[in-house]
């Protein structure tokens, strides 16, 4: 059996292999014609996407590539102290929740894949594909095809594979915030290794954790329209966090402003797969980055898709085991991002009560079980 997998970011390379673990070939079809070596800034992998990346035996570069970020502290732009709670879980052997560049996460799946004999091709946009009683063809945009049993879509939240599957489906759609992040090098901005400062600011949510080598490595939200581009980013940042009782105003003055995303999500897909094609990873279920988990939960994809590949009778009633263990964990999760997102882009009289309740809420959400759902979740292969 071999799978066609559409898109090199992290579900794809991951899908790969896991699949290759249960006797399946894959290959990798990239839409652009270079590597994502220098794209995005920095994301979370969670505890139990590191525990998913062991299980492919894939994730030690991560960790030695990340930095260990196992709690996280709130706060509001006034500076007081919210309530502080857990980035994730550890695993059994101690390991917690690493914040890594975005691009050096890319780069060690990739590596990894090709390392056990993975193809990746680069310039395959997919504009279309057919299916057989036996196979499916992807065409792609330079008018080359190929052919496979199965088509696996890791191509994001805006996949071109799910609107062709299901013309029907719903659109990614708008969180309300725009997104911000960079590393800066400087001795002035200080803070305890290890640790996520996450402060609701009056305008605008800013994060940061430093490195244990003394970098700042920071991000912002910032509620907007979507589309209202100010002709100087790093201008419209400052003026949304001067008013804050933190150096998140000056720091931005000090870093370049290369990438300004706007946040979409996904509500629920009803169609993750018709025939001899699935949606995996964002393509099916994306989340806000507020979550910490879009790239675990991918990595989490991968695994079941490939046990349930392995232990069916047909693709058919593969596809569908993995659907029913995947769609209630994923949406979870979409909608507790999405709540969170909107706290970020509260006005001012929601952002007072936010303030109020937030320490209540933290106090809850403390323990062990509270998150247990999100983090306690081993997948074996």
């Amino acid at each position: 059996m071999k799978a066609l997998i559409i898109g090199c970011g992290i579900g794809g390379p991951a899908t790969a292999m896991a699949l290759q673990r249960v006797g399946i070939d894959a290959e990798i079809f990239e839409a652009y014609d270079v590597t994502a070596d220098n794209v995005g800034s920095f994301l979370n992998v969670a505890s139990n996407g590191l525990d998913a990346l062991r299980t492919l035996d894939a994730h030690k570069e991560v960790l030695t590539a990340g930095i260990p970020t196992p709690r996280m502290v709130m706060w509001s732009g006034t500076g007081k102290r919210l309530g502080e709670v857990a980035n994730g879980l550890a695993l059994d052997d101690g390991t917690v929740s690493h914040t890594i560049q975005r691009s050096d996460l890319y780069r060690i799946v990739r590596d990894e894949a090709v390392k056990r004999g993975i193809a990746v091709s680069y310039g395959k946009r997919m504009v279309s594909y057919r299916e057989t009683a036996d196979s499916v063809t992807a065409r792609f945009e330079d008018g080359t095809e190929a052919t496979g049993d199965l088509l696996i879509a890791a191509d994001g939240v805006h996949s071109r594979t799910r609107a062709l599957l299901d013309p029907g489906a719903p659109a990614p759609r708008y969180s309300g915030l725009y997104s911000f992040g960079g590393i800066v090098k400087d001795a002035d901005f200080t803070g305890e290794p290890g640790v996520y400062n996450m402060i609701f600011g009056k305008k605008a949510f800013f994060g940061y954790t430093v490195s244990a080598a003394g970098d700042t490595w920071w991000f912002a939200n910032l509620p907007r329209e979507l589309g209202d581009v100010p002709a100087d980013w790093r201008t419209t940042l400052v003026e949304a966090f001067e008013g804050d009782d933190n150096f998140s105003a000056e720091l931005i003055r000090r870093s370049s402003i290369d990438l300004a995303l706007p946040i979409h999500d996904l509500p629920p897909v009803p169609t993750w797969h018709r025939g001899r094609v699935l949606l995996t990873g964002d393509a099916a279920h994306a989340t806000s980055p507020s979550s910490g988990q879009g790239g675990s939960m991918a990595i989490e994809d991968a695994l079941v898709l490939a046990a349930a590949l392995r232990d069916e009778p047909d693709h058919e009633a593969a596809f569908a085991s993995y659907e029913r263990q995947r769609r209630a964990r994923v949406e979870r999760v979409v909608a507790w991002s999405r709540k969170i997102s909107n706290s970020k882009a509260a006005g001012p009289v929601a952002r007072v009560f936010r303030d109020l309740m937030l320490p209540i809420f933290l106090k809850k959400s403390a323990g062990d079980e509270s998150l247990a759902w999100m983090y306690r979740h081993h997948i074996a292969l």
